[in-house]
């Protein structure tokens, strides 16, 4: 993929949502079959440190630039990202389409019922989007091989042509990496919480809060403790090490 800009060593990529969505139906109409990867900021910092998360990004297909702060970097580093593109957002444009072109979806992950919620609610929206299954496993930090093979076959008898996974990033993105060639559906994608955020379940930050790169505030306060690491203590890490690639970029040019 031409359209991508390497941010601490994760390509990720600079189409806007709209470009993105588009990307998508061509691939679907061709018969295509591809792995996304939606990457927050935490997660490109992870990647930096984590050569095997790293590969996986970028031997995927497409790494959705989930952050205001990768649209400031990729300005400084001279190849502008088009637009923010989130779970939160893709997930409900694309219901819309799908609903139009009989695109069918299945929803895997989440805890308990929320698959089930986040179907009626689509289905509220666009009665004719085809809701071909979902399912929630049990948690684990690692499924069985038995559990694994569960999730597949249903998948597979489902034949989709959306796989949205909520496993929690990166569990999802290794989780779909490590089953990619035995799952029959286009595009596999993991989204995180855009499930729980799409179904109504959990409020999402105002749009102001969004625009600005401050969604991880509103979500920061949802949840202070499980956060706090992630962004008062990893995420500062973000800007100094932007800045030292630029000016490595700048010394290169020099010699």
């Amino acid at each position: 993929m031409k359209n991508k800009v390497n941010i601490l060593s994760v390509n990720i990529s600079t189409l806007n949502l709209d470009s993105t969505v588009s990307l998508f139906e061509s691939w679907i109409s061709n018969g295509e079959k591809r792995r996304i990867c939606v990457t927050p900021v935490n997660c490109v910092l992870w990647a930096h440190r984590n050569k095997q998360l790293k590969d996986l990004y970028n031997s995927a297909d497409m790494c959705l630039p989930d952050g205001v702060p990768l649209i400031w970097a990729s300005k400084l580093l001279g190849a502008p990202i088009d637009g923010r593109v989130t779970g939160l957002d893709l997930l409900p444009k694309f219901s819309s389409i799908a609903a139009n072109k009989a695109y069918r979806f299945f929803f895997l992950g989440a805890k308990d019922g929320v698959a089930e919620k986040l179907s009626s609610h689509l289905l509220s929206i666009y009665p004719n989007l085809v809701i071909a299954g979902y399912y929630s496993p049990p948690f684990a930090e690692r499924f069985s091989d038995e559990e694994n093979n569960k999730m597949i076959t249903m998948i597979n008898v489902a034949k989709p042509h959306i796989l949205w996974v909520s496993l929690t990033a990166p569990k999802q993105d290794f989780w779909i990496f490590d089953h990619f060639q035995k799952i029959d559906a286009n595009i596999m994608i993991g989204v995180g919480g855009a499930f729980e955020v799409t179904a109504g379940l959990i409020p999402r930050a105002p749009l102001w809060m969004q625009r600005n790169g401050l969604e991880w505030l509103f979500r920061f306060f949802q949840e202070p403790r499980r956060l706090f690491k992630r962004y008062i203590i990893q995420a500062p890490l973000f800007i100094p090490l932007i800045f030292l690639q630029k000016l490595r970029s700048l010394i290169c040019k020099i010699e």
